[in-house]
């Protein structure tokens, strides 16, 4: 009895608290496709994601511009290429974008999926995308591409030599171009899938999504450690995807199937007193806004 009890305070004291979650209604993303992986571009305010059939299938990427408080209908990226493309990520300084795809091949297997990387031009376009080499990218497919604070390039594979179904990878790179990679270890990856790791722009936390739902990850003088899955306000049916940490790390936007037929939508999950997310579309104007990455 005692030690049942003792187990039940250990838990409740790891578990993150429950999260207030709402689903966005955003005119001119919302459709009767499925929204997820949304990125902010923080030099323009421009919404990118990820739109699929409703059956998660066919990923594209699609943008939004913030036109007199309102988003414009979406819009294939202005890099798109034929294949599959998904996971679209910016640096901080808004830089260079990181993303995954298939236009290697041009084909719809999701095997062909890479990581790749473009820059942006003086002129606010877009350069020539670049497919990272090997051992980044591998025979198998790579997704999910994100840089944490520290330099790491966090990403999802289900290479050989992983921990489970799939795993949670990281790279770097040397001065000398040479990219090395390692698997991000039992803190992180178990012998079921982590599909998708999100570190917090501070640094000091995460979110990860695998096959038994959303948790929350926690860095520590000894790494990274599982702070415990989110509750039902977040982990409702097991489809929940593409996690976006706000800048202030109070919120975050991630994506699931909101049932009834209506496929999956882009949901916020608020941690504390925050924005609470892109509910209109007002940011980056205001400074300090929590979504501005």
């Amino acid at each position: 009895m005692m030690r049942s009890a003792v187990m039940m305070l250990a838990a409740a004291a790891t578990a993150p608290a429950a999260p207030e979650v709402r689903q966005l209604d955003l005119p001119g993303i919302s459709s009767a496709m499925w929204e997820s992986h949304p990125a902010i571009d923080p030099l323009t305010g421009d919404l990118w994601f990820v739109r699929s059939d409703a059956g998660f299938s066919g990923w594209r990427l699609y943008m939004s511009r913030c036109v007199r408080n309102r988003w414009t209908a979406a819009t294939p990226a202005p890099i798109a290429a034929p294949g599959l493309e998904a996971d679209p990520w910016f640096t901080r300084d808004g830089r260079a974008l990181w993303f995954i795809s298939s236009r290697a091949t041009g084909g719809a297997a999701s095997k062909g999926l890479d990581i790749w990387r473009v820059s942006r031009a003086r002129d606010g376009g877009w350069e020539a995308p670049e497919k990272l080499p090997a051992p980044v990218n591998s025979d198998d497919a790579e997704w999910f591409p994100r840089v944490a604070p520290d330099g790491w390039l966090y990403f999802g594979s289900r290479r050989p030599g992983g921990l489970g179904k799939d795993d949670i990878w990281r790279a770097r790179q040397a001065a000398d171009g040479r990219w090395t990679v390692e698997n991000a270890g039992p803190a992180i990856n178990t012998a079921d899938a982590e599909y998708e790791f999100a570190p917090a722009p501070n640094g000091k936390w995460g979110v990860l999504a695998t096959d038994k739902g959303l948790f929350r990850i926690e860095h520590t003088p000894a790494g990274w450690r599982r702070a415990g899955r989110f509750g039902p306000t977040v982990n409702a049916n097991g489809t929940e995807i593409g996690p976006l940490i706000a800048r202030d790390g109070r919120s975050f936007v991630f994506s699931r199937d909101a049932g009834a037929g209506k496929s999956g939508e882009l949901f916020v999950a608020r941690l504390g007193a925050s924005r609470a997310g892109p509910a209109r579309c007002d940011w980056p104007p205001q400074r300090g806004s929590s979504w501005r990455r």
